[in-house]
């Protein structure tokens, strides 16, 4: 702004000194030419985002397997066998008759006579069953009876993590005006007409 205020004070100051040499016929004092300078650049170097961060949902599902575990089928049973009488057949000679008397016709001497006779006694021999062992009664457990199943069981529960995705960046170099330039007057000398 200063800068721009002195331009302007000097342009007049120009126009002003020009016009009266030109009205007067004098010879000029000061001379001023315009001027202006190039804008100066420099390379600056910074990072461009390349992608945005994010977040997202990484979802891990659940790992099953089997097992077999024991099932009862028939539960433990109390019963009873009989075991039968252990039994021998023996054999025994018994008397059947004591013989006793009786009376019979026989021929003694020519002689046709009736006899009293005395028998002798008769025996048989006879079976008998003997039970060497009666019969008795005995008490049998007959043992649970299992069996298998096979089930599904969760060996790891499934579960659910975000996932956070930094952004990306890259280096980037850019041209950027450090100065735009000057504009101005400048006193300048010309020899013969402008002195300093």
């Amino acid at each position: 702004m200063l800068k721009k205020q002195l331009s302007l004070a000097v342009t007049a100051l120009i126009m002003l000194g020009t016009a009266s040499e030109t009205v007067a016929g004098g010879r000029a004092v000061e001379c001023y030419e315009p001027y202006r300078t190039r804008p100066v650049y420099d390379t600056i170097y910074g990072e461009e985002q390349v992608s945005p961060g994010y977040s997202r949902v990484v979802r891990t599902p659940p790992i099953y397997g089997t097992r077999q575990r024991a099932v009862l089928i028939r539960p433990e049973r109390v019963t009873y066998e009989v075991i039968p009488a252990v039994v021998d057949t023996r054999y025994r000679t018994v008397q059947v008759s004591d013989g006793g008397y009786g009376w019979e016709w026989r021929w003694i001497n020519g002689r046709r006579v009736l006899c009293k006779i005395k028998h002798k006694p008769r025996y048989e021999r006879v079976a008998e069953t003997v039970v060497i062992q009666p019969e008795s009664r005995r008490r049998v457990v007959i043992p649970a009876e299992y069996g298998y199943e096979t089930e599904q069981v969760v060996i790891q529960p499934g579960s659910e993590r975000v996932l956070e995705v930094p952004p990306t960046y890259r280096q980037v170099a850019r041209r950027v005006m450090v100065s735009e330039g000057q504009t101005g007057w400048r006193r300048v000398h010309i020899p013969r007409h402008c002195q300093y």
